[in-house]
């Protein structure tokens, strides 16, 4: 199983990333998936996840609005639109998928064991 992010970089306040996650080693709809960023001295968030089965959608009450998951299945790549980015969105963030999770809140308001992470990709937002 792998998950590779990319799409990251160097933004100003206002600017916008799209984020991708490209998967390999199982099928992208038979796992709940989403996106979880690491700012420092806090805990990883679930910023915002895609459920199982069907394509319902979580996000956390800071990036409702201006971020938009989605998921292609021919691609097997998770992506991640955000939108009128903040500075509050510096951080790494990291794509996490898990086969045991069903939906996309389960998903996003907790870390398990059992999850499979990528190796994130750095955002900045800086004028």
């Amino acid at each position: 199983v792998q998950l590779v992010e990319s799409g990251g970089g160097l933004v100003q306040p206002g600017g916008s990333l799209r984020l991708s996650c490209a998967v390999s080693g199982f099928t992208l709809d038979r796992y709940a998936i989403g996106w979880f960023r690491q700012v420092a001295g806090r805990k990883r968030e679930g910023v915002s996840c895609i459920s199982k089965r069907d394509t319902t959608t979580y996000y956390s009450g800071n990036v409702k609005g201006r971020f938009t998951i989605s998921r292609d299945n021919a691609k097997n790549t998770l992506y991640l639109q955000m939108n009128n980015l903040s500075p509050e969105d510096t951080g790494v963030y990291y794509c996490v998928a898990n086969a045991w999770i069903t939906t996309a809140e389960g998903m996003c308001l907790n870390t398990r064991t059992s999850d499979y992470w990528g190796q994130g990709t750095q955002v900045t937002v800086s004028s």
